[in-house]
């Protein structure tokens, strides 16, 4: 059987344990920043990830959406021949669905058939990587606000069964069990966010102890799988989880790491962006997203193999806009350099002049970004000569936990001290600046 529009995976040997057959669906309209083939390549990627395997991808051009369906009314007969004749198990829109379009689509296909959307597959992913308390938190959260509006369709069948009580009285049954689940939902949603109101003032607290401490902060944000967490481990030895995955970690990682100069910065791992990303999401994770946006300097890691770098670049800093990060200073460090032949990195180092070039595989360029993250660090400080008499000996304690100590001289009024000090802690030491 042949369907227009229709690229067929071939045979392959199944595991021992069987994974669920997928369908793949794009549809191209005009004005498209992210070609077709990419943005479902993405797509088959996130497939993988959630541990099923695409089996065919269909592919429609439409000037405007069908309320009803999506696609044409064609094409989603066509996809529902299509699950019969690949022994599909879940068909996967690369857009999101309304819950009347899933709702029609999960009737025209057979009931074995998921249907489900790319936010609903990357909550999927979510669910399945998010391992501390507030990761786990942040997905259920974004997994009810995406169900709540989604209720309807579930309980539609019983609005079509009309037999013994007349024409209302089932379909009033139905509309109180749907009003039901739509409480226990909200009340849901509620008591998520009320647990993750806790976190957010202790991971709050935590991070107001680091802004106060004058420790410059290091976020790496970027597109998923850029090498974040690959680029952690390089610089501290974190032993972050690193696979070569979309979404393969979620929860945020912070660690310390100790400059050339000794002195010591936070760098801090945080969950990867993508094109598409559910509003839903950004919100659930607001408060591990704020460890970027309330950061000294952000690491902007690229995927320098990836022929979508350049759409990559966009997505992320559109998400670093929804956060209010547009305005911390940032360097952009394209890394897999290994990945590409010596004309292209020349060419790409052309284009970003500015930019960083490293393989955390190979170590090539770790160095060039040590030394920008220290003169960032050292640009936010100011380098003061002072006299502390002695009995403002709390001021040398300061000096000792929260500053960088040059030198230290005793002399007969009080403390000599050269030190490079934090804008915070400036005025405190001003009076005494000799």
């Amino acid at each position: 059987m042949e369907f227009e529009g229709v690229i067929v995976k071939g045979e392959t040997v199944l595991d021992d344990v069987r994974k669920e057959r997928a369908l793949l669906v794009g549809v191209e309209r005009p004005g498209m920043r992210w070609s077709l083939e990419s943005t479902l390549d993405e797509l088959a990627r996130l497939v993988d990830t959630a541990g099923a395997e695409v089996i065919t991808r269909t592919t429609q051009k439409l000037s405007s959406l069908n309320p009803k369906t999506f696609v044409g009314s064609g094409k989603a007969e066509e996809i529902a021949q299509m699950c019969r004749a690949y022994s599909i198990d879940v068909v996967v829109f690369d857009d999101e669905l309304t819950p009347s379009q899933q709702s029609n689509l999960e009737k025209t296909v057979d009931k074995s058939v998921k249907v489900i959307d790319r936010t609903a597959l990357i909550l999927d992913i979510f669910a399945l990587h998010a391992t501390t308390k507030e990761g786990r938190l942040q997905v259920r959260l974004a997994q009810n606000q995406y169900l709540l509006p989604r209720l309807r369709g579930m309980w539609a069948h019983l609005a079509s069964n009309r037999m013994g009580g007349g024409v209302g009285s089932r379909f009033g049954e139905g509309e109180s069990q749907l009003e039901v689940d739509r409480r226990m939902v909200r009340k849901r949603i509620a008591a998520i966010k009320a647990e993750l109101d806790k976190l957010s003032q202790v991971r709050s607290v935590q991070r107001e102890e680091r802004y106060n401490s004058e420790i410059f902060n290091v976020s790496l944000a970027g597109y998923t799988n850029a090498g974040k967490s690959s680029l952690l481990n390089a610089l501290t030895d974190a032993g972050v989880l690193s696979y070569d995955k979309l979404f393969a970690t979620l929860d945020s990682t912070t660690r310390r790491y100790i400059l050339d100069s000794g002195r010591a910065i936070t760098l801090t791992d945080t969950v990867g962006f993508i094109q598409k990303l559910p509003t839903t999401l950004v919100n659930a994770f607001q408060s591990t997203l704020d460890e970027i946006s309330g950061s000294n300097l952000i690491l902007h890691v690229i995927d320098s193999s990836s022929p979508e770098f350049a759409d990559q670049i966009v997505a992320v800093e559109e998400v670093l806009g929804q956060i209010n990060a547009q305005g911390i200073a940032r360097i952009n460090v394209f890394n897999k350099c290994d990945l590409l032949p010596e004309d292209e990195l020349e060419s790409l180092k052309r284009r970003f002049p500015q930019a960083l070039f490293i393989s955390t595989l190979t170590g090539y360029g770790l160095d060039d970004l040590k030394k920008r993250i220290a003169d960032a660090a050292s640009a936010s400080e100011t380098l003061m000569e002072v006299l502390i008499p002695y009995n403002h000996g709390d001021l040398v304690s300061v000096a000792h936990e929260k500053c960088r100590v040059v030198s230290e001289r005793y002399q007969e009024e009080g403390t000599s001290l050269t030190l490079f000090v934090g804008a915070s802690l400036q005025s405190r030491f001003q009076p005494y600046e000799q």
